[in-house]
């Protein structure tokens, strides 16, 4: 179900980590609120969450053998026609696989081991050009701050949304040039007052010093190139990242976009989708994003498991990746004329009632309200 929930906020609005709404979000209490949480038992929540180094060594294993094995045939395929499609190939896995093993090695959750999250999560880190130190507490902020403007740096788009970002970020032509620019001023210890809010002044060293190696790793790359007279070495590292996200991104804006801001319940901001099996690989069952925001530390093995206990309390999902994607970019157009247009699904019966924030009577009349 649509429909357009009207805010008090009518004006366009300050997304930005260090403005007006990044005030406003702190005085009405919107800061490391207390979130909705479905109720599971415990002993069954104790069994989802625990963790296993099995699943994730299998999918790494794979993961590895899939870079090597169409990493081979782009390679072989190099100065004919085939490269299109086979590099095309390469480079959507690259992505799409970076960015999930990023985010969930990220997590600390795909392994037991704790050096095995590491190790993953520095791969895919470079792979997907987030420096890990930066990302892990930005990742951390959007956890605890899902959605609420001025304080989530993960917010995907604003409201109206700029559409001219959004399909050049299909080429990583918007952020990815400003993402290289941040990379080589952490490298020479510099970081944004927005960086500064989320990132603690005892990661700072930490941070400056993995851009470093990402200079290193950029000017290796580039050296390769003028050595063998010829850009294929980046075609394998980091052009990926420019010519291979399409997919990577077209999961990515449907976690959340299209639904509301300035809440407290994920099943209003968040959206669980069933994928195919391949998908599902790809995106290591990120596809459970409600299941995954309420219960970052379940690992992504568990979140089919766990989302069939919360099954009764939740929103029906989008039944497809292209539903879903039909239904954010339906939202998104509707959101450039009216930015108060929000996606609201109706709750089975035995579900809890959504958790809203709003505003009251007056401007100061903040309070929290149950909606049955």
């Amino acid at each position: 179900m649509s429909q357009s929930i009207q805010s008090s906020v009518t004006s366009k609005r300050d997304y930005s980590l260090t403005g007006t709404e990044t005030v406003r979000a702190q005085e009405r209490g919107l800061a490391s609120a207390e979130w909705y949480v479905t109720p599971i038992p415990r002993k069954r929540m104790k069994e989802l969450m625990q963790r296993r180094d099995g699943p994730a060594i299998r999918d790494t294993l794979i993961w590895f053998a899939m870079f090597i094995v169409l990493g081979t045939l782009a390679y072989y395929s190099w100065g004919t026609w085939w490269a299109i499609p086979a590099f095309l190939a390469y480079g959507t896995f690259y992505c799409n696989t970076g960015d999930s093993r990023w985010h969930e090695a990220g997590h600390g959750t795909a392994f037991k081991t704790s050096w095995m999250n590491e190790f993953v999560y520095q791969i895919a880190s470079f792979l997907v050009l987030r420096p890990a130190t930066k990302w892990r507490w930005s990742h951390t902020r959007h956890h605890t701050d899902t959605y609420i403007v001025g304080l989530d740096p993960e917010i995907a788009q604003p409201r109206p949304p700029v559409w001219r970002v959004i399909l050049m970020e299909y080429f990583h032509l918007a952020v990815g040039p400003m993402d290289i620019v941040r990379i080589f001023r952490m490298a020479f210890g510099s970081l944004s007052d927005e960086e500064k809010s989320y990132i603690p002044a005892s990661e700072h060293r930490r941070t400056f010093w993995e851009s470093r190696v990402y200079v290193l790793i950029f000017a290796a790359i580039i050296a390769a190139c003028l050595y063998f007279g010829s850009i294929l070495p980046a075609m394998f590292l980091v052009l990926p990242a420019f010519y291979g996200p399409w997919l990577m991104l077209s999961f990515g804006l449907c976690q959340h976009l299209g639904l509301h801001e300035d809440v407290l319940d994920h099943r209003l901001n968040t959206r669980t989708i069933y994928m195919n099996p391949v998908f599902r690989f790809l995106y290591w069952n990120m596809n459970y994003h409600i299941e995954h925001h309420m219960f970052p530390m379940v690992p992504y093995h568990a979140l089919p498991k766990l989302h069939e206990e919360m099954k009764g309390d939740m929103p029906e999902p989008c039944k497809s990746t292209w539903e879903a994607y039909k239904e954010v970019i339906s939202a998104l157009r509707k959101q450039r004329h009216d930015p108060n247009y929000v996606i609201e699904r109706k709750l089975p019966i035995t579900a809890q009632p959504y958790y809203y924030f709003t505003t009251g009577g007056g401007d100061n009349d903040e309070s929290v309200r149950r909606v049955d």
